[in-house]
């Protein structure tokens, strides 16, 4: 089958109407995600992603669904209740960004989805708002900062997942001044973007001296390719995995990484590093899949004392975001 942009909204379409037949008491089912951008595709492959809300409470938040082996369905369940409040959807950096900023109805009931949208729209880009969003998120890396830096220096695949969401909520604290939060197949490629917009470009730059060594090269990642995907299938086999680590989605990090390096050898790494460490983390017995995961960590500057150096370069990255946050609501008056 030819991947097409009108093939996959015409999946996506399908897709929806099928799963409204499927779940009684459904609200609404709205398309958000690379599908609504001009270049779905990366390494040729994709996800579609579905936002379901239900009238109570669903079974389960999320699943992953495989339809062929370059695409699946990535589907979130809410309750409708998350949306009941648009004061609060304004000031929600991720369900109401999307939901204002970047969705489109494919099954609707009562108007459910044009009145939410847009009374979570009135006021959404007034100054304290958008600041208050992206506040949200630098607040959640400083936190994340704050637990490392108490915690004893014991080094574990979840501290590092602490730490890598650190750095994802500092980014995107600055990308929510324009944008919904940046998801993780692009999150590198696309950030610079935001940092120029608010006048800071340095960010970008110092964004990539947190988990990046100097002179790290295509060639150096493309080594641990293999130990990486043995991870994520063992990883993908395990019960109550993360859907993140669902079985279809395996295929959709390697390609995308694969040709990430070819052009940005950082946005690559920052997608093997997320997901590897991952994928370490649900493996916690298994000392043939955790070694190759430690000595990448090494390398990177990642373990041991090395990293509380790198939380010393966290502590002033977020200085300078907390600053450009401050500096932008001044400017706007909040």
């Amino acid at each position: 089958m030819r991947i097409t942009r009108e093939a996959l909204h015409s999946i996506a379409r399908d897709s929806a109407e099928k799963y409204a037949r499927r779940y009684r008491g459904l609200a609404c089912i709205y398309l958000t995600g690379s599908l609504l951008s001009d270049s779905p595709l990366l390494g040729g492959t994709t996800d579609i992603d579905l936002v379901c809300v239900h009238t109570n409470t669903p079974a389960f938040p999320r699943e992953v669904v495989h339809l062929l082996d370059e695409v699946h369905l990535d589907i979130a369940h809410y309750s409708q209740t998350v949306f009941h409040q648009p004061r609060h959807l304004r000031v929600d950096p991720w369900v109401g960004s999307h939901l204002v900023n970047n969705a489109a109805a494919l099954y609707d009931t009562q108007h459910w989805f044009e009145f939410t949208q847009a009374s979570a729209g009135a006021q959404f880009n007034q100054p304290e708002n958008v600041v208050n969003r992206a506040r949200k998120l630098s607040d959640e890396a400083r936190q994340s900062w704050m637990s490392l830096h108490l915690q004893p220096d014991t080094y574990s695949p979840s501290r590092l997942l602490v730490y890598l969401s650190a750095l994802e909520n500092a980014a995107n604290s600055i990308t929510a001044i324009h944008a919904a939060p940046l998801a993780e197949r692009r999150f590198i490629l696309q950030f610079p973007e935001y940092a120029l917009a608010v006048g800071r470009p340095g960010l970008a730059a110092g964004l990539l001296d947190l988990f990046t060594p100097d002179g790290f090269s295509a060639q150096d990642l493309i080594q641990w390719f293999e130990p990486w995907k043995a991870s994520l299938q063992a990883a993908s086999q395990i019960e109550n995995a993360p859907a993140r680590l669902a079985p279809p989605r395996l295929l959709y990090y390697e390609r995308a990484a694969a040709a990430l390096n070819e052009e940005n050898t950082p946005a690559a790494l920052w997608l093997v590093l997320r997901t590897w460490t991952l994928a370490v983390s649900v493996l916690k017995t298994d000392a043939n899949l955790h070694k190759p995961w430690e000595n990448a960590c090494q390398e990177l500057g990642l373990n041991d004392k090395p990293f509380g150096d790198r939380l010393v370069m966290l502590d002033s990255y977020l200085d300078g975001v907390e600053e450009t946050l401050d500096d932008w609501a001044k400017k706007y008056g909040v």
